[in-house]
This record gives C-alpha cells, sequence and structure tokens, in this order.
C-alpha cells in the first residue's frame, strides 16, 4: 500500500508540475498590460533564478535571481502597444522526474513563433531546463529556469490572409 501511495504522490506532483509549467506559457503568449503579472511572478519560488544559457541567450536575456527580479523582467514586456502582436509557444519531448517529495527538476524543448508589434516575426527553439520546489502551501513553484537556444530565425509573418490551400 505504502508503494502505491507513494506512486500515486509523484504522479499528483509530476501533473501539478505540469500545470504550472502549462500556465507559466499560456502567461507567457498573452504577455502584454493586462497580463496578471503577480500571477505569473507567483509561480517562481522567491530565490528563483531565470537566465538565458548560451551565446545568443545570455546576450540576449541575461539572468535574473529572485522573483522580484523576475517579476521586473516580465514588466518590461506589458507594454501598450504590446510588444507581441502573436507570441505561440510548443512544448515537446517532456521530462519531469521528481527527485523526493519537494524538488523535481523538468525538461522540455520549446518552440516559439512570435510576430512583434514593431513588425517582423521569428522563430526560435530552445531546450528549457527547470528545476521546481514544493513550497510550505503545498505549491510547485519554479525554482530555477534555464532556456538554451536551438536556432533562430527571422520568418514571413504567422497570420498570412492568404487562403487556406484545401481541396475543393
Amino acid at each position: 500500500m505504502a508503494e502505491a501511495l507513494a506512486r500515486l504522490e509523484r504522479l499528483e506532483s509530476e501533473q501539478a508540475i505540469r500545470a504550472c509549467m502549462n500556465r507559466y506559457m499560456v502567461l507567457c503568449d498573452a504577455l502584454d498590460a493586462d497580463t496578471p503579472l503577480d500571477e505569473l511572478a507567483g509561480l517562481f519560488t522567491e530565490d528563483a533564478l531565470w537566465r538565458g544559457k548560451g551565446a545568443r541567450y545570455t546576450q540576449s536575456f541575461g539572468g535574473y535571481e529572485g522573483r522580484d527580479a523576475i517579476r521586473a523582467m516580465f514588466a518590461k514586456y506589458m507594454s501598450t502597444p504590446p510588444h507581441f502582436a502573436v507570441n505561440v509557444h510548443f512544448l515537446t519531448s517532456e521530462l519531469i522526474e521528481v527527485q523526493c517529495a519537494d524538488t523535481a527538476r523538468g525538461s522540455w524543448v520549446m518552440l516559439q513563433t512570435s510576430t512583434f508589434s514593431a513588425g517582423g516575426s521569428h522563430l526560435n527553439a530552445a531546450r528549457l531546463a527547470l528545476s521546481f520546489r514544493r513550497e510550505a502551501d503545498g505549491a510547485w513553484r519554479i525554482a530555477e529556469f534555464v532556456t538554451e537556444n536551438l536556432f533562430s530565425r527571422p520568418v514571413q509573418d504567422w497570420n498570412d490572409s492568404a487562403p487556406l490551400p484545401v481541396p475543393r
């Protein structure tokens, strides 16, 4: 019975981590002046780290230490007009490893399609490596977020008005 309860706890933890990551991406997809910044920042532990890794992302993003610094970084994206006209994140290759009752690691490959309000569109792929911690309130939060660019390139606008090619 103890083994079954431990397995159930691990599965519930994995699902809570997956939900945290999903909420993070949903909020990042809609970064604008109306984004609930406190909710976004609340997905991180007080002492969380957020950083870009590798030549491109270290230079572009840098690093932030602490929930308040991460919150301030996201606040820069919350402008009118919004920084992103279109922003969609796709996650794949998920691996979540609950290490003990209160810590876990997760990794994903992310594809991000963005069109900027200032003009231009971009396609980015990144490898995400995260650590999570279950806090006293029982919530799993991001303790470390590392994003490493795999490739980036400008592309044509994502939402072209051309008709979709469908069989007639």
